[in-house]
């Protein structure tokens, strides 16, 4: 039904109210009138003839729906799946904390290494040569001048350290006159004339350290006389087949009462001399072989120590004490001395 508003100025309420004669009548013609549109709406609505108010309703209940599809499932949904990956990283950071781990085990086996420095250690089996012997009872603090005996022997005495060249000469004099004396050769000597160390060993003779390369002592500290005492005992020993102990004499003579008393400390009894018989110095040095005998017989007493050398002078060659030895081997018997080895002497 199609409802077509009237053009007539009395259908509007402010016209009727100006003509209170038409007001009822026409009321009533407008409540018949609207009361038939709705019973014919009504109508058409209930038996579904209305073609027009079907697909109007269908929109509007189907727009609902498919609004709340898109936005619920398809933007809520992505967000959730992309921190899935993002924890998986975090994931792959834990194995690789772990490989720092592994580094760690091998500063342990490093630290391991430690124990091979012990057996390196062993070296001090050095102090080996520390079970030093003793100096005999009443030999300590002395660098002896005189052997302390009252009786009539003289010790003859020989230095070895430039040259070995009266040595034969002086071994043949010892043994054609059955006469024993003391050599102090220095290691050096020992290693440049082995031959002739053996020798006087071999002929009876005891070889002391005259240390190993003739420094003087004063002006040596402790640790380098030991050094050079050792070195000469391990050059000597191996010839002679016995210790140089307790047989000692300081290079030049030179020492000093704390000299006197790390030599005692290493086993060592110093012997000096009472009579220097000064062959050393040879013609070149106004001495000669006469004069060599005299020294030693004017200077004659018991336990005289007499200091000879197995060289040759360096310049003119002569081997004064060599050459004076029978002189003085006579002589001292004449006044009725015998002779000592230090060695026996010092038990």
């Amino acid at each position: 039904m199609i409802l077509v508003a009237s053009s007539n100025p009395e259908d509007h309420g402010g016209v009727a109210q100006s003509r209170p004669g038409r007001t009822r009548p026409l009321a009533r013609a407008v409540t018949a009138f609207a009361l038939g549109a709705a019973l014919s709406l009504a109508s058409c609505t209930s038996a579904g003839d209305n073609p027009t108010a079907s697909p109007t309703s269908a929109p509007a209940t189907t727009s609902a729906p498919t609004t709340a599809p898109p936005t619920t499932a398809a933007p809520t949904t992505p967000p959730p799946t992309t921190p899935a990956p993002t924890t998986a990283a975090p994931t792959t950071a834990a194995p690789t904390t772990r490989a720092p781990s592994a580094p760690a085990p091998t500063p342990s086996p490093t630290t391991v290494r430690p124990p091979s420095p012990s057996p390196t250690t062993v070296r001090p089996t050095t102090p080996a040569p520390a079970p030093t012997a003793a100096v005999p009872d009443g030999w300590e603090g002395v660098d002896w001048e005189v052997l302390p005996t009252s009786r009539k022997v003289a010790a003859l005495t020989f230095d070895g350290g430039a040259s070995n060249t009266a040595v034969a000469s002086i071994l043949a004099t010892l043994r054609s006159a059955g006469v024993p004396a003391t050599f102090f050769v220095t290691g050096q000597f020992a290693r440049a004339y082995p031959d002739s160390v053996r020798a006087m060993a071999a002929a009876g003779h005891p070889v002391g350290n005259h240390s190993d390369t003739h420094p003087y002592f004063s002006t040596s500290t402790n640790v380098v006389i030991r050094a050079e005492l050792a070195a000469a005992e391990a050059s000597i020993s191996p010839l002679t087949g016995h210790t140089t102990r307790p047989l000692f004499r300081f290079p030049y003579g030179d020492r000093t009462p704390l000299d006197i008393a790390v030599v005692n400390g290493e086993g060592y009894v110093p012997f000096r001399w009472t009579v220097d018989t000064l062959g050393w110095k040879g013609t070149d040095g106004g001495i000669t072989a006469a004069i060599v005998c005299d020294r030693v017989l004017d200077t004659a007493r018991s336990g005289q120590i007499v200091l000879m050398h197995v060289g040759a002078h360096p310049t003119d060659g002569t081997t004064l004490d060599a050459d004076a030895l029978p002189c003085i081997i006579a002589g001292l018997r004449e006044r009725g001395y015998g002779f000592v080895n230090l060695r026996e002497f010092t038990g």
